[in-house]
């Protein structure tokens, strides 16, 4: 069977693949531009914090694919099975082998319940919870309706994982909501994360610090989540410098899952050891192959894995790629921009925006570190339909 050719595969449709490709249609409407991707649903995932805060309902956060795929984009709906960029083809499970001028990388992150001793099946029973999929978020809301009083834990793994800000995000939420159900007093809240501090720039984390003193949470930095015990009610960390581990009791716990690069990028040539398509951090063209480039969750770049940095990430892999096709080289960089819409309360959110010195680089004409229900409501009403509305259709992309 002969190869089935386009000009352009871009591997991934979730925020980073379909936002590439409805910008790529409006540069060039004449582009041939394929899809490969296997689901059948689109999701909003920055939705996902306020459907296990009870804010949406589930279904807010989803679309049918075929509903989101860039009008002449053809959408293959099958899955990548290996990679071939020395000959330009990918082979996939149902089509076989597809040939490419130009390879767009944007296959998302993989969570990776198998990582934490136990996880797998304490997901499933009472009290354990988590916002980072779809199929479980809405547990969440739940587990926090029903909590009584006693232990409620909150996980935030080692790096890297997606959107870092959720693993916060949800806890502020739920000691609002334990405040008003009147069982915060009898409720102690954990913070594990495995990070040193609860954010790398002193301008955010300042103003997070006080909310956690105001909030009365008990935090414990450098440790993460090794195993769970979901019928004991025990989940163990361990110190990422001592190694000692400790285990507490819960009375619910919402886990931030590890994460790890897509199975079929790992080992494969346009990955690095971690799993990851390595790339160029500012070009975001391979390392190793000029036709191929990659952005989101699933490249090497060392930037946040956020909604935000995608759209930052992606006006520059449609310039450099059709530069690159065009047979010059690729010159556009990105700067590591990444925002994190920090939801501190029912109506309150400290937006931060960075980029990759660490330095803030703000969108507003005023100080964004502080705690304002203003950036909540553009979390809650603004972002939800420029996603949809234009982000997924190629705008504002850098034109």
């Amino acid at each position: 069977m002969s190869a089935i050719k386009h000009q352009i595969v871009i591997v991934g449709g979730g925020t980073a693949g379909i936002a590439t490709a409805a910008h790529l249609k409006k540069n060039n409407a004449c582009l041939d531009v394929a899809i490969i991707e296997p689901s059948d649903v689109h999701y909003y995932q920055p939705g996902f914090t306020f459907v296990g805060a009870g804010i949406y309902k589930p279904e807010k956060t989803k679309r049918p694919m075929a509903s989101v795929i860039p009008e002449g984009v053809t959408w293959l709906k099958d899955s990548v099975l290996s990679f071939d960029p020395e000959n330009n083809t990918i082979t996939t499970e149902k089509s076989g082998e597809i040939a490419y001028k130009g390879l767009v990388v944007a296959a998302g992150i993989k969570i990776d319940w198998d990582a934490v001793d136990g996880l797998a099946e304490a997901i499933k029973t009472e009290g354990v919870c988590s916002n980072y999929t779809y199929e479980t978020a809405d547990k969440t809301w739940k587990t926090i309706k029903r909590f009584k009083g006693g232990t409620a834990i909150f996980t935030q793994p080692k790096p890297p994982f997606k959107c870092p800000g959720a693993a916060q995000k949800i806890m502020y939420l739920a000691d609002e909501a334990f405040r008003k159900q009147g069982v915060r007093n009898k409720t102690d809240i954990k913070f594990f994360a495995a990070a040193p501090s609860i954010f790398p720039i002193k301008h955010y984390a300042d103003p997070l610090n006080a909310v956690i003193a105001r909030k009365e949470l008990n935090t414990n930095f450098k440790h993460h989540l090794v195993a769970i015990d979901g019928k004991k009610k025990e989940a163990t960390f361990e110190h990422t410098e001592t190694g000692k581990r400790t285990t507490s009791k819960y009375d619910m716990i919402h886990v931030t899952p590890p994460q790890c690069a897509p199975d079929f990028l790992k080992g494969s040539p346009l990955a690095n050891a971690g799993g990851w398509v390595d790339v160029d951090k500012f070009t975001l063209q391979s390392t190793k192959f000029s036709n191929v480039f990659a952005l989101g969750d699933c490249c090497s770049a060392p930037c946040s894995k956020t909604a935000a940095a995608i759209k930052a990430q992606g006006p520059v892999v449609v310039s450099n790629l059709l530069t690159v096709l065009a047979g010059g080289e690729a010159g556009t960089a990105y700067d590591g921009y990444a925002s994190c819409p920090l939801v501190t309360g029912y109506g309150k959110l400290v937006l931060a925006e960075f980029d990759y010195n660490m330095q803030p680089k703000e969108t507003f004409p005023f100080d964004q570190g502080q705690e304002r229900k203003s950036m909540y409501y553009l979390k809650k009403y603004v972002l939800p339909k420029f996603y949809w509305d234009v982000m997924l259709k190629g705008g504002n992309l850098g034109e």
